[in-house]
């Protein structure tokens, strides 16, 4: 049986009311938003409409909280397969098309059978056909160009990426913290 407050996480915003991530989304569930709240550590913006309760207590779940303390996003992000998707926005380099991730690899731009590096500079987003039309060649032997020069990112522009693929789900709450692309009413 699902636990209805199971459909309550909390959107959590750095100090500066930023959401910690976009994507993935800053979420946690609403044992660990109480539990901050309880400690302290967050102030509550929103809530839901609904409460949990105990014996002597009542409280409304928190559905947007900020951190009272803010936390410093790395500057170099991981080198991780998501991450080289993310900066990549999903899409195979090569023939350009967006994909959901299982059907995503990543291609050595010089292949490793060839020198090639395992690094953000020799690094690329493809798809299953485009890596296997590619092979262990060099981009100019196999005609297969990458779209984009592969670089490293920045934790800004991968946040910046994942702003471009909102969740499935969004609480009303949560809309004026997310900055997603919505027209502004004109002044």
């Amino acid at each position: 049986m699902v636990n209805p407050l199971d459909s309550c996480p909390a959107l959590v915003l750095n100090a500066d009311f930023r959401p910690l991530s976009y994507f993935p989304l800053s979420l946690w569930s609403w044992q660990d938003a109480v539990k901050a709240v309880f400690l302290e550590r967050v102030n509550i913006i929103d809530h839901y409409d609904t409460y949990v309760r105990s014996p002597s207590y009542e409280m409304r779940l928190p559905s947007v909280i900020a951190l009272k303390e803010y936390v410093q996003a790395a500057r170099n992000p991981a080198f991780t397969r998501f991450n080289v998707f993310l900066r990549d926005r999903f899409s195979c380099q090569y023939c350009g098309r967006p994909r959901p991730s299982h059907e995503l690899t990543f291609d050595h731009v010089i292949p490793r059978s060839r020198g090639g590096k395992t690094l953000w500079t020799n690094v690329v987003t493809a798809c299953g056909s485009c890596n296997l039309l590619k092979g262990s060649r060099l981009p100019h032997e196999s005609g297969l160009f990458p779209r984009q020069k592969p670089v490293q990112p920045s934790t800004f522009m991968l946040q910046e990426n994942g702003r471009a693929f909102p969740p499935n789900y969004l609480h009303e709450s949560w809309r004026d913290y997310l900055y997603w692309d919505s027209e502004l009413d004109p002044a």
